[in-house]
């Protein structure tokens, strides 16, 4: 009886241990700390935007609440505490590296509108230097045909002049010629008038009888 007795002891004490596992996990189950860690830790797993972020403190604090929700009733108070920080550490890893995410996309867009306004800043100095480069080809034109004209203007009144002085040398020709035949007629006007002098004083001169011998 006795060693029946002594037998079933160990039974007994391992049967009132599950008993009491059993009721110590029914109510962590039922614990609102578990029930809201889970309800944080969901929140984290079912925003999309935080996909993928965080997955080690995230097991982390999965493993931490399971761990509350299992611990025995002296364990709890530090499961707890251990539970809350690992969820808490996930939120901020999660929220912190969704941060760093936004920091380098807001980086690339920059980067992208520097490159985008470097572009067009370059495409307008393209089109301002060709803007300038097209004006100083038209200035180059038009003092090129400026010059032109000034020759063609320079030349024809070279031309001009040198008829002028064609037509100048020739009338003054004429009028040499001119006061030279004047001036031979006047001399021969002369010799004709002192001719005809001569001849009269001649004729009017009396005539000298001839001396008797």
């Amino acid at each position: 009886m006795t060693f029946a007795f002594a037998w079933r002891r160990p039974m007994f004490a391992l049967a009132a241990a599950g008993m009491l596992a059993f009721a110590a996990a029914v109510p962590a189950a039922d614990d609102p700390n578990v029930v809201r860690l889970s309800q944080r830790l969901s929140q984290i797993d079912n925003d999309l935007s935080l996909a993928g972020m965080a997955s080690y403190e995230r097991l982390q604090a999965r493993q931490a609440i399971e761990r509350l929700a299992a611990a025995r009733s002296r364990d709890r108070e530090n499961a707890l505490y251990v539970a809350e920080r690992r969820v808490e550490t996930a939120e901020i890893a999660a929220r912190t590296e969704q941060g760093r995410r936004e920091i380098e996309r807001l980086e690339r867009d920059r980067s992208d509108l520097l490159v985008e306004a470097s572009r067009r800043d370059a495409e307008r100095a393209r089109q301002e230097a060709e803007r300038l480069r097209v004006q100083a080809q038209i200035q180059a034109e038009e003092t090129e045909r400026l010059r032109m004209a000034a020759e063609q203007e320079a030349a024809a009144r070279q031309q001009a002049e040198g008829v002028l002085d064609d037509v100048a040398g020739a009338q003054a020709a004429k009028l040499r010629a001119a006061r030279q035949r004047q001036a031979e007629l006047a001399r021969r006007e002369a010799e004709l008038m002192g001719t005809g002098e001569g001849n009269a004083s001649q004729s009017n001169k009396p005539k000298q009888k001839p001396k008797k011998p």
